[in-house]
């Protein structure tokens, strides 16, 4: 058995209506709506370690099943967090090994690029990283620095792992990830990790406690991307049931 999800008919069509005016809509209002209707209502773990305010990157798993809409990763959490999350979101779904891709892609960016306009996101291409990305990567990277330089209690959202995983079992991040992660903890930013699940038909979230991300100047970059990467990655294993650790499990 898993929870129901649904979506207030106001949001929807205030969303809908906001895309088409290019107006702009709070996100933490629409998903506090959301879970309201959540049956069984959503589960939090360490209640204590919500951050509600800023500078800090919140560092979720990205939780996935068949019928699991990805989502509700950052409606859960936005939901219980006083301040406006940035999110750092995919701008386009890949549909791999799937017929309609060719036609659910273009159709995807649209939709995916419209919401990032009205909830004030940064997209960024999909994961796993295409080479002819390269450009379009490093100008989202650059959107989410600017927006952390200028803005007041910012608090970032992001799902390092990027894309569905089999089984929803933690993974490494793609190359690059830590790199990006490093380039936010030189912006002062600590970082808030979460895991996301479900369990006894309720969907979870669990909080765990801010840490510094903090690597040894000696290495080379790439070893400092990989264990930046690792570091968040067995903060928010931590935060799991043991089946969803994958190889961060102890």
């Amino acid at each position: 058995m898993y929870p129901k999800y649904s979506y207030p008919r106001d949001v929807i069509a205030g969303l809908v209506r906001d895309a088409i005016l290019s107006r702009h809509r709070v996100f933490r209002d629409d998903a506090r709506a959301s879970v309201s209707r959540l049956d069984p209502p959503l589960r939090i773990f360490g209640e204590e370690n919500i951050p509600q305010d800023g500078p800090c990157v919140i560092t979720v798993n990205h939780y996935f099943r068949p019928g699991f809409a990805a989502q509700w990763l950052a409606i859960a959490i936005s939901s219980v967090v006083s301040k406006d999350i940035h999110w750092i979101i995919t701008g386009e779904l890949t549909f791999p090994g799937n017929w309609y891709a060719p036609i659910g892609m273009p159709i995807s960016r649209f939709i995916l690029n419209r919401g990032a306009r009205v909830y004030g996101f940064t997209t960024m291409p999909p994961m796993p990283p295409r080479p002819r990305d390269v450009e379009a990567r490093a100008k989202s990277v650059r959107a989410v620095l600017d927006y952390v330089m200028r803005a007041e209690n910012r608090i970032i959202g992001l799902a390092p792992e990027g894309g569905d995983q089999p089984g929803g079992v933690l993974t490494m991040p793609a190359s690059g990830v830590g790199r990006f992660a490093l380039l936010l903890a030189a912006q002062r930013l600590k970082f808030a990790p979460v895991g996301i699940y479900e369990e006894a038909g309720r969907l979870c979230l669990n909080f765990g406690e801010t840490y510094s991300l903090s690597i040894p100047n000696h290495l080379s970059a790439n070893e400092k991307d990989k264990q930046a990467a690792r570091i968040m990655m067995e903060h928010i294993a931590g935060l799991l049931p043991s089946n969803l650790r994958g190889e961060f499990g102890s």
